[in-house]
Parts: structure tokens; C-alpha cells; sequence
């Protein structure tokens, strides 16, 4: 399960913020999943509470924003909304897409103290 090492990494970024930002606390992490990130948000969920404890994240709830994926079609010229990487453009079912948005994982926000 990658989402574990995702998670870690998450981790670390409240880490580096709350030095950068002197924060103790994380109350809440808003974390955008994108469809075709490759990650599972229930896996994600799973990974978080397992290492949350001892860190300044103990408390904290996770807030999982999905994205759909976007592509653009150069067969009809035309912005897509695809579930995952590979499908066909939903309009004309040609397979030339471009990934625009949806495979991203970021940190949106963060509720602190």
C-alpha cells in the first residue's frame, strides 16, 4: 500500500510547517486527492490515523477533497471528464487525451493551533 509513504510525506509537510509557521497543533488537514492520482482516499484515510499518534497531527481530522480527472481530447478539441488514466473521450471515444487536472495529491489547507 503506497498511501503509506504518501502519508508519511504528508507528515512531513505539516512538520516543516508548523517550524516554518510556529504552529504546535494540526486540527484538521484538508488533503486533494485527484482521481487519477493513483490513490485511494480510503487507504489515505487508513494510513493517516495509523500515524497520526505521537505526532502533532495526533488529533487532527482528515478532510479528503476529491478532484475528478480532466484531459483534453485532440481528436474533437474538446476539455473530458475521465475516471482513470486510459479511458476513452466520452464524446467521440477516441484514446488521444491530454491529462490536464486530476492527478494531483497536495496539502490544500490546514486547520491549526
Amino acid at each position: 500500500m503506497h498511501e503509506m509513504s504518501l502519508v508519511a510525506g504528508v507528515m512531513r509537510i505539516l512538520e516543516e510547517q508548523a517550524m516554518a509557521q510556529d504552529f504546535r497543533v494540526v486540527k484538521a488537514v484538508f488533503l486533494e486527492v485527484g482521481a487519477l492520482s493513483h490513490a485511494d482516499p480510503e487507504a489515505m484515510r487508513f494510513a493517516f490515523e495509523a500515524q497520526k499518534p505521537g505526532t502533532i497531527a495526533a488529533d487532527a481530522r482528515l478532510e479528503i477533497i476529491e478532484s475528478p480527472g480532466q484531459a483534453w481530447c485532440l481528436d474533437c478539441s474538446d476539455p473530458v471528464t475521465i475516471s482513470r488514466r486510459g479511458d476513452p473521450c466520452p464524446g467521440c471515444g477516441g484514446y488521444k487525451l491530454t491529462v490536464t487536472a486530476g492527478d494531483d495529491l497536495r496539502v490544500r489547507e490546514l486547520e491549526v493551533e
